[in-house]
């Protein structure tokens, strides 16, 4: 039997104007859109009321502007046949969802890790609030098929993808980069478990010429470093891609992440990356990744030793294979299918 039939579940947030949907998080926009070439996708997510950049292409999208709509929708679904549940991430949401299902006797359950929830948690709640997500993170993992971006988030038996947002645009006409100055930027949001903060500060410390361009929505932050630019968020991938041809080095600050579509999307560029210790896991054997110190000795040794060596690195980068979106779609629905079936 074949279990075409798709609900994805997501605790993020859509904004919808008249029937057309928007967002900023790239994930709710490539994610859903994918699978709807391989599945009849419906699509429930939270409420937002911000219009994002990103239009999402999919008409089955349920926006919950409350908890209480939330599970209506999840009710909902149970009479559709032959179904199979796609959670996203573990939140208070999906955990919701999944006891739903879970009393309903739904078995076609699949929970997609990105992210390690655990030191999320850590970083933005505190370390009290670990204990919480581990037991929504063991009920969930241990009742349904989990589906990751890198091994260390589920050490048990996992279905390993490897995420990409990365087209034929990202990977053709690459440019050469200027060198007459360290051009840094970071593409992604400026919250504490991105570590951003607290590069702010450890880039008011450097002593060379270098700037440092920030992507993504900055409302409400005051720079006072005249070598900082706030570019805000940027929807078109082709001037996104611009952007990142425009610098020569990109910075991941992060305290945790799974496999950030950032690293691969600045590596199709030629662009190498430093990112801290904190993430040194998800350099793998991928050329073009180098591994600093939080402290501004470290920081510069690297920044000057990329700088020094920047034909060579890009040399070494072009031994670099690099997953694609419509490869990463294929792999999630092939094993929704194969579990199915």
């Amino acid at each position: 039997m074949l279990y075409k039939n798709l609900v994805i579940i997501n605790n993020e947030k859509i904004f919808k104007e008249n029937n057309n949907f928007y967002c900023d998080n790239l994930d709710l926009k490539i994610i859903p859109e994918g699978l709807n070439e391989y599945h009849e996708v419906q699509y429930i997510v939270r409420n937002s009321n911000k219009k994002g950049g990103q239009k999402v292409n999919l008409k089955n999208i349920k926006v919950a502007s409350n908890i209480v709509k939330f599970i209506y929708f999840i009710f909902k679904t149970l009479k559709i046949p032959n179904v199979s549940y796609l959670l996203v991430c573990i939140t208070p949401y999906t955990f919701l969802s999944f006891l739903i299902l879970f009393l309903f006797r739904k078995k076609r359950i699949f929970v997609y890790l990105f992210s390690s929830g655990h030191e999320e948690y850590k970083h933005i709640l505190g370390s009290w609030s670990v204990w919480i997500y581990h037991i929504m993170y063991k009920i969930i993992t241990s009742n349904s098929k989990v589906i990751v971006c890198h091994e260390r988030l589920y050490k048990k038996k996992s279905h390993l993808v490897n995420v990409s947002r990365l087209n034929d645009d990202w990977l053709k006409d690459q440019k050469s980069a200027s060198l007459d100055k360290v051009r840094f930027f970071y593409v992604g949001r400026m919250n504490p478990e991105k570590g951003i903060f607290e590069f702010l500060k450890l880039f008011d410390k450097i002593k060379f010429d270098a700037e440092f361009s920030i992507i993504g929505n900055v409302e409400n932050q005051k720079i006072l470093n005249k070598n900082i630019k706030l570019l805000g968020y940027i929807a078109d991938p082709k001037s996104l891609i611009n952007i990142y041809d425009k610098h020569n080095i990109m910075v991941l600050p992060s305290f945790t992440e799974g496999t950030p579509y950032t690293v691969d999307e600045s590596l199709s560029r030629k662009r190498p990356v430093i990112i801290f210790e904190d993430i040194a896991y998800i350099v793998r054997d991928k050329k073009g990744i180098f591994v600093s110190k939080r402290d501004i000795d470290s920081f510069s040794k690297t920044t000057k030793y990329i700088m020094d060596n920047y034909l060579e690195i890009q040399k070494k980068m072009e031994k670099n294979v690099l997953p694609t979106k419509k490869s990463m779609i294929k792999q999630i629905s092939d094993i929704i299918k194969l579990q199915n079936s």
